[in-house]
C-alpha cells in the first residue's frame, strides 16, 4: 500500500525530522521518505520512480539495498547516491511529500504537515527542474516547456539504461 501526504513544512533540526521518519517506521518491509515537491514534476513523476525501484528490488537489479534510497535514485534520475539525496528535504522550508510503502504506517504523527497540493506539476516549478534533471534549453527548443514532466519522466526511465 502507497500513501502520500503532501504539504508544507517548516524544519527547524533535519537530523530529528529524519529520525522521526525512521521511528514511524514499523518494519523492514515499510518505507517513510521525505522528498522536495519542488523537484518532482507531478504525482506520475513519483509514481514512476516508485514503480521502477519496486521492480528493481523485485529483479535484483538495485542499486542501494536501502528501498527508500532506491526511490530517490529513480526520483533523481541517477545512480549517484549523493545526488539522490538532493531531491530529499532540507532544513528550513519545505514543500514536502511523504511517502509511505507498507502496512500499518500511520501518517498522523506527521501532523506538521500543513497540507497541501505542492505535488503535482505547475510550471512555476520549471526553473528548478530543468537545474535539478539537466535540461537544457536545447531541449525545450525542441519541445516545447510544456513537455517538461515528460523530460523528467525520460531521466527516471533512464537509469535503468545506464546500470
Amino acid at each position: 500500500m502507497i500513501r502520500i501526504l503532501e504539504g508544507s513544512i517548516f524544519i527547524k533540526d533535519i537530523e530529528m525530522f529524519l529520525g522521526k521518519i525512521k521511528e514511524n517506521r514499523k518494519s523492514k518491509n515499510s518505507v517513510i521518505l521525505a522528498l522536495d515537491a519542488d523537484k518532482l514534476a507531478g504525482e506520475k513523476h513519483l509514481m514512476f520512480a516508485i514503480e521502477k525501484a519496486m521492480n528493481s528490488s523485485k529483479t535484483g537489479r538495485n542499486i542501494a539495498k536501502d528501498p527508500g534510497k532506491e526511490i530517490m535514485l529513480y526520483a533523481a534520475g541517477t545512480r549517484q547516491i549523493n545526488r539522490a539525496m538532493k531531491i530529499g528535504v532540507h532544513k528550513g522550508k519545505n514543500n514536502i511529500a511523504l511517502v509511505a510503502i507498507g502496512e500499518d504506517i500511520d501518517l498522523s504523527a506527521f501532523d506538521e504537515v500543513a497540507q497541501g497540493n505542492v505535488l503535482r506539476y505547475h510550471r512555476s516549478k520549471n526553473p528548478g527542474l530543468m537545474d535539478f534533471f539537466n535540461i537544457t534549453n536545447e531541449e525545450i527548443k525542441a519541445v516545447g516547456e510544456d513537455k517538461i514532466p515528460e523530460l523528467v519522466l525520460e531521466r527516471v526511465a533512464l537509469v535503468d539504461v545506464i546500470k
